[in-house]
């Protein structure tokens, strides 16, 4: 791992810290940059999300999909987990914490918003950190390239119409045509471009891919960052107000982390994959793509909106708890081969 992604946690706790202390000296220049949208697109942001997303999406090779039939039942297990399990049982947790547990310690205006975030960022599968956490456990890098391009393939489809889904029965009213802008916007748009990029680096060979890939590797992070500073910006007299609001928004998160990466593990294990196919099935099925998570709060509820803020917890939590998840399938390859 690089030091930008080691370390996250601790960059993204400066950046709130920092989005919050200058947010509020200097309210007007966050304010302005807020009424910066076209079709409530915050331009801004969606410059930032597209450094953010599309160096990780170079990394897809959509020609991998041909490798799926070599290992089905681990696809399999991770398509289960990842769209038909995973967002529903976030709809449940942000239902059974948010609005209830957890209800009389959070603004009542956000419920609705948080349990968004929170379903936004479940049904956005892991794009690029997967590789490292499967490079950490071990994993079979083309049984991962695979999922991670049939993921990729299926959430140009299925993210809007589970998203519509989920937020309906919380009885959350979205637009379609603004979901189905940020579609556009954060998947299909920066799909091709990232994929055409690819193959004109590909064109120059191997090291120029991977000397490219090392350059701009960095962008993605340093996107990340500044969308945090300017999202606390505007979120940083909630939180000031509330500070225990990250760390309840957490709860539901932390759960959801720990459940799906057991449940993928243990029925990869049922259906006698081995362990290094396990391995990344099961992380796959715990992260998540936290940027397009950030980028649809923002366009669908705003900057201020509870939202934005669920999804961005996400963020702050993603890097210490996959590598306790990593850990643990590491620690278990005996027992999960002996038993096996």
């Amino acid at each position: 791992m690089s030091v930008f992604e080691r370390y996250l946690t601790v960059w993204v706790f400066l950046c709130i810290v920092a989005g919050i202390v200058v947010g509020q000296i200097v309210p007007g220049v966050f304010q302005a940059i807020g009424r910066m949208e076209v079709a409530q697109v915050n331009l801004p942001v969606g410059l930032l999300i597209w450094v953010m997303i599309i160096p990780m999406l170079i990394k897809v090779d959509f020609g991998a999909l041909h490798e799926v039939k070599q290992h089905a039942r681990g696809i399999g297990v991770t398509l289960f987990v990842n769209w038909l399990v995973k967002p529903f049982s976030m709809a449940f947790l942000g239902w059974l914490f948010v609005r209830n547990l957890f209800a009389p310690f959070l603004p009542a205006e956000q419920l609705d918003s948080y349990i968004a975030g929170l379903i936004l960022l479940a049904a956005a599968p892991c794009t690029a950190m997967v590789f490292v956490w499967s490079r950490l456990s071990t994993g079979d890098p083309l049984f991962t390239l695979s999922q991670v391009a049939m993921n990729d393939s299926i959430m140009v489809f299925a993210f809007a119409p589970i998203v519509a889904f989920l937020l309906g029965i919380s009885s959350i009213t979205v637009p379609w045509d603004t979901l189905l802008t940020s579609v556009v916007l954060y998947i299909v748009i920066p799909v091709i471009l990232a994929q055409l990029w690819r193959r004109a680096l590909l064109a120059k060979g191997q090291a120029a891919f991977d000397a490219t890939m090392a350059r701009i590797g960095p962008w993605s992070i340093s996107a990340l960052l500044a969308t945090l500073v300017l999202l606390f910006a505007f979120q940083g007299e909630a939180i000031l107000k509330q500070p225990l609001i990250i760390a309840l928004l957490a709860v539901p998160i932390l759960i959801q982390v720990f459940f799906n990466s057991a449940l993928a593990y243990w029925l990869n294990k049922v259906v006698g994959e081995k362990h290094n196919i396990a391995c990344p099935s099961a992380l796959i099925g715990a992260s998540n793509f936290f940027e397009l998570a950030v980028a649809a709060a923002i366009s669908l509820f705003g900057f201020e909106s509870g939202a934005a803020l669920a999804t961005v917890v996400g963020v702050l939590i993603e890097v210490p708890v996959m590598l306790l998840v990593v850990k643990v399938v590491n620690a278990s390859k005996g027992w999960y081969e002996r038993t096996a």
